[in-house]
């Protein structure tokens, strides 16, 4: 309900307020950035994503105190991310208030698209502010960045670092740090239930049209077990009849509902692998360093699809695929053939590779088909 008032409300008062407002003048620089806050609005995978520049800005700046001004649904995702000095909450106005009414060295704003997070940038006082320059909001900024649907989420972030003096590097290939009691917390809820080596199966996402099933979850699920694999369901609380579903046949343990965004990442950390759809949890997992399986639809892959040998991405390329833009996906008239047409066995193959591959299977194991 927030999600969606604040989305109307972008569209009408934020469009109204980068049109009218003044452009960001640029006033003398620092030769040192002690204060920086970025804003980040949105939902978890964007947070994910946001927190190799956060890690390349402290290390660049060991001094500094970097803020985060984050919604409700993703400040979770800043809990695996040390180098945070406070999170604010964008929806809560006590929070955006406080931010308000402090000064920063440096604002960057990581929206893409939306007008209200360019607005608040704008009216906080700082010297320098960041952000990219789609439609009008780049007059809010003082250096506007170009964005590009082609380009890896991460390093779209990592490029608002550039006006700070700092040159681009690779994506680390690990860069979420788990907090102690969130990894004894997975620890207790794993013991005495299953064993390693596990596979785990993320069934939701924050749209429709991104998710797969739970049958199919669960036929995948059974033919892993089949070969000696068990599975654990991980999620929120919407997830968790889905995650009864998927192990009904006993292929293994149901945690969705069960863990904070901390546990659920401590209980994919100990995994072999994450088998997801395009969703936060899938990028929580590659922020890992975990082996995944991804199935991907609507999403953009250039943008959002894991890179490596480690990854396999399953994407059946077809002529309406993709079709979200700027986190905006369209109703399907196609009734989501994209999701539907990828097969039950290609999942299970994928899995397979990977799991021979880590040297947790022996090679004949994958021949299922």
């Amino acid at each position: 309900m927030i999600v969606c008032f604040m989305k109307k409300l972008d569209a009408w008062l934020g469009k109204f307020l980068v049109r009218i407002l003044p452009h960001a003048r640029l006033f003398a620089l620092e030769e040192e950035y002690v204060k920086i806050l970025l804003i980040r609005p949105g939902g978890v995978g964007d947070a994910i994503h946001l927190i190799p520049a956060i890690n390349l800005l402290k290390a660049y700046y060991p001094d500094c105190t970097i803020d985060v001004l984050a919604e409700s649904r993703n400040q979770g995702a800043f809990v695996l991310c040390r180098n945070i000095h406070e999170v604010f909450l964008y929806d809560k106005p006590i929070d955006l208030g406080a931010v308000l009414r402090r000064h920063y060295d440096v604002v960057v704003d990581t929206e893409q698209w939306h007008y209200l997070s360019a607005v608040v940038a704008r009216m906080i006082k700082a010297p320098m502010k960041i952000g990219f320059g789609t439609n009008n909001r780049a007059r809010m900024f003082t250096h506007a960045h170009a964005y590009s649907h082609d380009d890896y989420e991460a390093e779209s972030f990592l490029r608002l670092c550039e006006p700070l003096g700092i040159g681009r590097i690779p994506v680390p290939e690990r860069y979420l740090e788990l907090p102690a009691d969130a990894c004894a917390s997975a620890g207790r809820l794993l013991s005495g239930c299953i064993e390693a080596p596990f596979v785990a199966i993320f069934p939701g996402a924050s749209i429709y049209e991104r998710r797969w099933g739970a049958e199919r979850f669960r036929r995948v699920a059974e033919m892993l077990f089949s070969a000696g694999i068990k599975t654990v369901v991980v999620g929120g609380r919407d997830d968790s009849r889905q995650g009864d579903e998927i192990i009904a046949g006993g292929a293994g343990i149901n945690l969705a509902g069960k863990t904070s965004l901390a546990e659920t990442a401590a209980v994919i950390d100990r995994s072999a692998l994450l088998i997801s759809g395009d969703s936060g949890v899938l990028h929580m997992a590659v922020g890992l360093n975990k082996p995944t399986v991804s199935l991907f639809g609507p999403g953009r892959t250039r943008k959002w699809a894991p890179r490596g040998e480690r990854h396999v991405v399953i994407n059946r390329q077809l002529p309406c695929s993709p079709c979200t833009t700027f986190g905006t996906t369209p109703a399907c008239k196609s009734d989501v053939s994209c999701m539907k047409t990828i097969s039950i066995e290609q999942v299970v193959t994928g899995a397979m590779t990977l799991l021979t591959q880590e040297g947790i299977l022996e090679p004949r194991c994958c021949r299922f088909f």
